[in-house]
């Protein structure tokens, strides 16, 4: 019994943690997409959100600074792809797949510009310190899991509920929305779709340079190249399997964290399964969900179109 418990505990807590970067960034692009932009460059920015996290903390001795610098310069990172995208109208697949390769780059560059590895060993932070509450904290399985993550966890929790409810019940969100759908009829009605456009990639910029940093200085308190390992795809796919609604975005993050967390577990505690096929299988998931909502999903209507003030007139 103590076993089993064991494994239950293991699960929960690493599916908790593998999801927190996946809700983080989904709902980010999750902005992006409703305003009409297709974000393919959040690969890229969560790699450098995890180098800028990571080299802010190390310097620092401050996770809090590390997060949110992490935000702020990878949004910056964003507000330029927009002057892409939105101000001169380059397509955006294309253009924003590009930021994926300047993103990893410069993460890498940053990383090895300001931190030697001592004997090709790589550093670690302290990172954030970890929540425990009392009796909570005690429970079998639910406790550790829920009460006992880093305080990074809860700030990302209180982030993504925030933008949910920015995005459903404000009419910041109902603006977005229109933006994404008519962008023609928002700016007949007096809303600047290009300062909207801008805002939202600003958002989905950076919190996935936030899930970057997350996963540096909480999840396993170091930096290392690829260290993202597709989470930014995955992200961009629970957009679609949550039809563009954050609240739904986030029950999909934690399947699929659960997925995730299921290759680990069974990496650990399983006899003769290749770790590859485990990894894979959020993957392969992720491609098996996606092919029945496709046929049912409402795009955004105006995704991947620019928006020309002079040809709408």
């Amino acid at each position: 019994m103590g076993f089993v418990i064991g494994v239950l505990t293991a699960f929960a807590i690493l599916m908790i943690r593998d999801s927190i970067s996946l809700m983080l960034a989904a709902v980010g692009e999750a902005y992006a997409e409703r305003s009409g932009i297709l974000n393919l460059g959040i690969e890229g920015m969560i790699m450098l959100g995890a180098s800028i996290g990571f080299v802010v903390t190390y310097k620092t001795g401050n996770p809090y600074l590390g997060f949110i610098s992490a935000g702020l310069l990878t949004g910056l990172l964003g507000i330029i792809m927009g002057i892409f995208v939105i101000s001169i109208g380059t397509q955006q697949h294309v253009t924003t797949l590009g930021f994926t390769i300047i993103g990893s780059g410069l993460s890498v560059y940053i990383y090895r510009l300001s931190i030697e590895s001592l004997g090709g060993v790589p550093p670690t932070v302290e990172g954030f310190p970890r929540i425990y509450i009392p009796y909570l904290t005690d429970i079998p399985v639910i406790g550790p899991s829920i009460f006992g993550q880093p305080v990074a966890a809860y700030v990302v929790v209180l982030i993504v509920l925030f933008l949910h409810w920015i995005m459903e019940y404000t009419k910041l969100g109902l603006h977005i929305k229109a933006v994404g759908d008519n962008p023609k009829a928002a700016d007949t009605l007096g809303v600047n779709v290009f300062m909207i456009r801008y805002l939202a990639i600003f958002i989905a910029a950076s919190t996935a340079g936030m899930a970057g940093a997350w996963l540096s200085t909480a999840h396993s308190n170091m930096f290392l190249p690829n260290m993202s390992m597709g989470r930014g795809w995955i992200a961009i796919a629970l957009v679609s399997f949550g039809m563009w609604n954050p609240l739904k975005i986030i029950l999909g993050s934690l399947l699929f964290g659960g997925l995730d967390a299921l290759g680990s577990v069974a990496q650990t505690y399983g006899r003769n399964i290749p770790y590859q096929f485990l990894q894979s299988i959020p993957f392969i998931v992720t491609i098996l969900v996606l092919i029945p909502i496709a046929r049912r999903a409402k795009v955004p209507k105006a995704l991947l179109k620019p928006y020309r003030r002079e040809e709408a007139e």
